[in-house]
């Protein structure tokens, strides 16, 4: 039976942490977590306050050497180098690796990529994948390349997707789903009969880092369209509709089945659901909403303390693409 693999951790998201957790408790003979390259600490919060990420957080006091680069230099190329991995892991790091980082591991650097390869290469996949109305996701394994995200694969974990999940659902959904794939594929690796299939380029779709101005909707867009990109976008950067001025940001939407329209935009009275709001092809249902200052409430609550009465128009914004057939320009 071969030694257990040295195994070096690179990433900066909660997404890691279950897969961490595994690492650190369960991996048994398949992998020994001997290092963590994560970002540095950072300010944050309402007092900007200077904290670890969750994963530095995690690992602290854990015995595991713990690497914090400001920048991936000759230096931390050392540093790296001194821990004699077997392989790097990478998940949602936020930084692109030279080559020659990629090279240290004798068996090379993996990467964990929250969706199904070769869709939604780049730095939103689950974001994408929802917005565009996947009902079907996932984790993908494969080496790193100097192209983007499009290594070899070694192996897929898939999960669900209804239209009521949000990214926040997806996330915790695919964390989880690391785990089973890295207790596959690690074993296989350490043994050498671990497998990788080239990514077929001709099936790639592109996703880029999200911001603010992406949190918007044009009603004349069909309901189901609007929304998969409001849950798609919840938490982060979130939807938000200008209601007679006030900025009120959306957490959860539907297209409930049937129901006549109206002028894109104009809300036509609610359900024990949500906010009815008219597109330019079904109906969007509303179904949590936010008001400046305040919290996240199920639309029933929130409309009792914040009418919005049939009629009211909510202005339309045009939706900058989440998605394209090659990658997004800088």
């Amino acid at each position: 039976m071969p030694e257990p693999l040295r195994l070096v951790f690179m990433g900066s998201d909660a997404i890691g942490l279950p897969l961490l957790g595994w690492l650190a408790d369960e991996a048994g003979g398949a992998a020994r977590l001997v290092g963590v390259v994560t970002g540095p600490d950072r300010p944050s919060g309402r007092g900007q306050a200077v904290r670890p990420n969750g994963v530095k957080a995690w690992a602290a006091g854990r015995g595991i050497a713990i690497l914090q680069p400001e920048q991936l230099d000759a230096s931390a190329l050392a540093e790296l180098a001194a821990l004699c991995p077997d392989v790097s892991l990478v998940v949602a790091f936020g930084h692109i690796l030279r080559d020659e980082f990629i090279a240290v591991p004798r068996l090379g650097t993996l990467n964990l990529h929250a969706s199904l390869l070769p869709r939604y290469r780049g730095a939103s996949p689950i974001q994408a994948a929802i917005a565009s109305g996947e009902r079907e996701t996932g984790m993908t394994l494969m080496r790193i390349v100097r192209e983007l995200d499009a290594g070899p694969i070694g192996g897929t974990e898939r999960i669900a997707v209804s239209p009521l999940d949000t990214a926040l659902d997806v996330e915790a959904r695919l964390a989880a789903a690391a785990v089973p794939l890295a207790a596959r594929a690690l074993p296989l690796l350490a043994r050498g009969e671990l497998s990788f299939r080239a990514q077929d380029g001709a099936g790639a779709s592109y996703c880029r880092r999200l911001g603010k101005a992406d949190g918007v909707l044009d009603f004349a867009a069909p309901a189901a369209v609007l929304a998969a990109r409001v849950n798609g976008l919840h938490p982060w950067p979130s939807v938000a509709v200008d209601v007679a001025g006030t900025p009120v940001k959306l957490g959860l939407a539907d297209a409930p089945a049937g129901g006549a329209g109206g002028v894109p935009g104009t809300a036509i009275g609610s359900d024990e659901h949500g906010l009815l709001v008219a597109t330019g092809s079904g109906i969007l249902r509303l179904r949590r909403l936010q008001r400046p200052g305040g919290r996240m409430l199920g639309a029933p609550e929130f409309l009792r303390g914040f009418p919005i009465p049939a009629g009211t128009v909510l202005p339309s914004r045009p939706m900058p693409a989440l998605v394209a057939d090659s990658p997004f320009r800088r």
